[in-house]
C-alpha cells in the first residue's frame, strides 16, 4: 500500500461529508445530535481500522465503546506504547507501513481529537525518522522512510494552508523608551509616527508547499511539525512529552562533564518559599540551608548528567545536526516541559537532562543564540528545584513547632 501525497500539495482536502457539521444545518435549524453521531462513528471506524492493523493488541476495540472513543484513546497508556512499538520497529517508516497510512488518513479528519492523536506520535516520529536518516546516511543505505515523511508532510500542508502564504511577523518596540507604555497609542493619523517607533522583524518566511521532503527542506517540514505539536502541547499526554525529552537528549549526544558544569553554581543561589522570591537566607539558617543546597546538587547529578545517561534509558535516538531552526521549537518544547506546574516530575527530569545535553552540545558547536537559552532554562530549572527544597524544609520545620493540641481528659459516667 504506497501512500499517495498529491493530495497534500497545498493542504489537507477533506470531502464536506468528512465534516460533521457539513449536513446539521437544515432550514437554518442546527442537528446536533447528528454532528455529533456522526463524529463518534467516525472516530469508532478509524479506531476499529486501528485494531485491525494491530491485531494482538485486543484492548484497542474497547476503546472504541466509550462515550469519547477518539479521547479514550488519546489518553491511553497501552494504546500508545502499542503504537510506539510498532513504529519504532526496524521495518516501519515505508511508504508500504500501514501504521503510517493510518496516522496520515486519520490528521484529515475533522474531528480534532483525532487530529490530537495523530500529534501526540510527531516526537517519536520526527525522533525516529531524523535519527535513521542520520545512520543511514554514514552507512551508504538509503531504506524507504516515506511513511514518516508522509505524516511530517500532511502537518506541514496544514500549516501551510492556515498561514495562507504569509510570514510570521513580530514587532519589536523602540528599545530607546524607558518602558513599552511609554510608546504613542495607535492613531489613523499617526500611523506612520508609531511604526517609526516599532520594528518589525520576521519570524518565519512564507511556507511554499511541498510534496516531497527534500534533503534541503527536510529541518524546515519537522520544525513545522514540532511548531504544530507545540501549539497543542498542554493536551498532549505525559508519555509523549517524555518520548520528546529522550529523544532531545539522544539528538545532542554530547556526554561531556560540562553538562553539568552549570549545577556547580547551584550554592551561589538562597530562595524563600514564599512566590519563589530572591531573599538573603539569615545568618541562624545559612548552615541549613548549604545542607539543602548540596542535596539538591546531589539528586541533579543522581539524574543521569554524566557519561551513563544512555545506560539508564535517558536518552533515544542519534547524534544529528542541530541548527538553530531546529533549536528552537525544541527549546520551547523543553521549556514547557521543564516549568509546567502540571507536568509530573519524570517529565521534568527528563527534560533537566535534555537542556544540559543541550547545552553541552551547542557549547561545542558554539551556537550563541542556543547557549544563552539552554543556560537560561537550566538556571531556572536549579532555581525552580531550589526553591521547592526550601519550602519542604520549612514546612517540615513549621509542622515540627507546631504544638499539638492536649487531648481533653476522659469523662467516664459511672452509674450507682
Amino acid at each position: 500500500m504506497e501512500i499517495q501525497l498529491s493530495r497534500t500539495a497545498g493542504s489537507p482536502s477533506s470531502s464536506p461529508s468528512d465534516h460533521p457539521n457539513s449536513n446539521s444545518h437544515q432550514n437554518g435549524n442546527p442537528n446536533t445530535m447528528q454532528s455529533w453521531w456522526e463524529a463518534i462513528s467516525k472516530a469508532r471506524s478509524r479506531i476499529q481500522a486501528l485494531s485491525s492493523i494491530l491485531p494482538s493488541f485486543t484492548f484497542l476495540s474497547s476503546l472504541a465503546d466509550s462515550d469519547r472513543p477518539a479521547r479514550s484513546l488519546l489518553g491511553s497508556s497501552e494504546a500508545y506504547m502499542a503504537i510506539s512499538s510498532s513504529l519504532s520497529d526496524l521495518s516501519s517508516g515505508s511508504g508500504e507501513d500501514p501504521l503510517c497510512q493510518w496516522l496520515y488518513e486519520t490528521f484529515q479528519s475533522s474531528d480534532p481529537d483525532l487530529r490530537l492523536v495523530v500529534l501526540s506520535f510527531i516526537p517519536l516520529i520526527a525522533g525516529v525518522y531524523l535519527s535513521r536518516v542520520v545512520s543511514t546516511a554514514s552507512d551508504n543505505s538509503t531504506p524507504s522512510l516515506s511513511g514518516f515523511e508522509a505524516v511530517l508532510l500532511v502537518l506541514y500542508a496544514s500549516e501551510t494552508k492556515t498561514r495562507g502564504g504569509k510570514p510570521m511577523l513580530i514587532s519589536i518596540p523602540d528599545l530607546s523608551q524607558p518602558s513599552l507604555y511609554h510608546a504613542p497609542r495607535s492613531q489613523p493619523g499617526h500611523r506612520a509616527a508609531v511604526q517609526s517607533q516599532h520594528s518589525i522583524g520576521v519570524l518565519c518566511p512564507p511556507l511554499e508547499p511541498q510534496i516531497a521532503v527534500k534533503s534541503t527542506k527536510r529541518s524546515t517540514i519537522v520544525v513545522i511539525a514540532l511548531d504544530c505539536y507545540f501549539k497543542q502541547i498542554s493536551q498532549m499526554p505525559s508519555w509523549s512529552k517524555l518520548d520528546f525529552c529522550k529523544f532531545a537528549a539522544g539528538w545532542a549526544g554530547q556526554n561531556c562533564p560540562c553538562k553539568s558544569e552549570l549545577d556547580s553554581n547551584a550554592e551561589d543561589y538562597s530562595y524563600a518559599n514564599e512566590n519563589f522570591a530572591m531573599v538573603r537566607v539569615t545568618d541562624e539558617y545559612e548552615e541549613e540551608e548549604n545542607d539543602e543546597i548540596q542535596v539538591t546538587v546531589e539528586e541533579m547529578n543522581l539524574l543521569g548528567i554524566g557519561e551513563d545517561s544512555n545506560e539508564i534509558g535517558v536518552s533515544r535516538g542519534s547524534r544529528i545536526p542541530l541548527p538553530w531552526e531546529l533549536l528552537q521549537p525544541m527549546l520551547r518544547i523543553l521549556g514547557h516541559c521543564l516549568l509546567a506546574p502540571l507536568n509530573s516530575q519524570d517529565i521534568r527530569d527528563a527534560a533537566s537532562v535534555a537542556v544540559r545535553c543541550l547545552y553541552a552540545r551547542t557549547s561545542h558547536d558554539l551556537v550563541p543564540q542556543a547557549i544563552l537559552a539552554t543556560r537560561s532554562l537550566i538556571q531556572l530549572d536549579n532555581r525552580a528545584r531550589l526553591a521547592a527544597k526550601v519550602a519542604d524544609a520549612a514546612n517540615v520545620a513549621s509542622n515540627a513547632n507546631t504544638p499539638s493540641k492536649a487531648k481533653k481528659p476522659e469523662i467516664l459516667l459511672v452509674s450507682k
